[in-house]
């Protein structure tokens, strides 16, 4: 991903897991969020966290070190999974648990979906299917958009950032 550019973000769990139904886990994806935003790294436009993926509109400002801040969040998220997982469910650690020679945890799916979006109508489409996801059959996650804590769905209907993190596209 290049700097400068906003995108359209998926990131799956590995084996699409339903990894994040705790509200734990999801406060380590927000949490994480926050810092790279607080630190002049992102902005975030959009998200919605998802039982199994998230998706994100976000723009890569700087690097973190050396390291892109898309790659630094997947390991950062990874670490901090395990390490409350080491705590509270060993047994679902066990997923995770994979025979690589760089690894012997996978959180996230290689090769998350990264897609430039080059045009404010793009942008809107992918915003609305992301705070469209969690009230879709499939998901039953809410009654509307706007009611799914764990979306900027809030954010852009009632001017309310609950986490403290995003910026409106507009800006």
């Amino acid at each position: 991903m290049y700097q400068d550019i906003p995108y359209f973000y998926t990131d799956t769990i590995h084996n699409f897991e339903y990894l994040l139904i705790d509200d734990n886990l999801k406060m380590i994806i927000i949490q994480s969020l926050k810092y790279f935003v607080s630190n002049g790294l992102i902005e975030v436009y959009a998200y919605v966290i998802m039982p199994n993926h998230i998706h994100l509109i976000w723009k890569l400002l700087k690097l973190n070190g050396k390291e892109s801040p898309a790659g630094s969040f997947a390991k950062y998220t990874a670490h901090e999974f395990r390490k409350y997982l080491l705590k509270k469910d060993l047994k679902k650690l066990q997923k995770f648990m994979v025979d690589k020679i760089d690894r012997k945890m996978q959180f996230w799916k290689r090769d998350p979906l990264a897609i430039p979006l080059s045009s404010e109508e793009n942008l809107i489409q992918k915003l609305e299917y992301i705070h469209n996801n969690p009230i879709k059959e499939k998901w039953k996650l809410s009654n509307s958009p706007e009611d799914y804590r764990w979306s900027s769905a809030g954010f852009y209907k009632n001017g309310i950032d609950e986490f403290g993190f995003l910026t409106h596209f507009k800006k």
